[in-house]
């Protein structure tokens, strides 16, 4: 595994930021990096056989948005962390992958009340021989997946990681390379919409060099750290680097990311950890 690169797809919320009708300095600010679409995340790299891999975390809503950004022209594999709107409701954009790939089907990998989810509201999709119409949609195969339970993927291991939001358990994913020692944001945990880690998730978080975590704003939320209490949580885990995600119109970058301890940031649409990316990402 070679040229390694972590890349935000989108780091704000389930309603994006500008928000619809809102006025407020984040929603109106000229700083680029206010602007965020809906959380998620890519990670390519090259294999042992020379071939470019990309890995999606999520498909947000804003996905064609975000692949024509990054000129994604491929996806290996989509993982999912949970089934919520803002993390599901781009998966009809990878009917074109399919295609650009040459037909070929694409793996999905999630826990079963998310694959659940996924074929209820995609069943166009899941049970196409019902449709009225033949349709051009998406083909994929899909993997129920376990916490803690690692995924082998072209020589990339992601591991599952549990975690909470609010009372609902979700995924976080561990990536690592199976045969080398890490090198470049490796080893990177990827830990979106989480407001609770469990006592045994800990020992996953071990030994990072990047940690990606949810800090949503300053005032308390329900089912989201808020940014001091992600701040405390990056602090225990210890890894040589962390990036807030799922940030909040509350939340002006450049105002922020000045006060956050040293060796934490607050992420952006965007930022990419690792390897410069190539033109295409093919």
């Amino acid at each position: 595994m070679r040229n390694a690169s972590f890349i935000f797809l989108g780091t704000g919320t389930s309603g994006g930021i500008p928000l619809i009708a809102c006025d407020c300095a984040t929603c109106t600010s000229d700083d680029p990096r206010d602007t965020r679409t809906r959380s998620g995340a890519a990670f390519t790299w090259i294999d042992d056989t020379d071939t470019r891999r990309v890995v999606l975390i999520d498909t947000t809503p804003d996905l064609r948005e975000q692949a024509i950004r990054h000129n994604l022209w491929r996806c290996d594999a989509v993982l999912y962390t949970h089934n919520h709107v803002d993390h599901i409701f781009g998966l009809d954009e990878v009917r074109r992958f399919n295609h650009v790939m040459g037909d070929v089907p694409i793996s999905i990998y999630a826990e079963g009340y998310t694959l659940d989810a996924l074929k209820r509201v995609y069943k166009h999709v899941f049970d196409q021989q019902h449709n009225v119409n033949k349709s051009f949609v998406a083909t994929l195969i899909s993997h129920e997946i376990h916490a803690d339970r690692p995924i082998e993927l072209h020589g990339v291991r992601f591991t599952p990681i549990r975690l909470l939001h609010g009372r609902l358990p979700i995924l976080g994913f561990r990536i690592e390379p199976i045969r080398q020692e890490a090198n470049g944001p490796l080893p990177l945990a990827y830990c979106t919409d989480t407001s609770g880690i469990p006592t045994d998730t800990w020992a996953t978080l071990a030994g990072l060099d990047t940690l990606v975590l949810d800090g949503l704003r300053h005032r308390h939320h329900p089912t989201h750290f808020t940014i001091d209490q992600a701040c405390d949580a990056a602090l225990q885990i210890g890894a040589r680097r962390t990036y807030l995600t799922h940030i909040a119109h509350e939340v002006k970058h450049g105002v922020t990311d000045p006060e956050l301890p040293e060796g934490i940031n607050l992420s952006y649409d965007g930022l990419v950890l690792g390897e410069p990316l190539p033109d295409k990402l093919a």
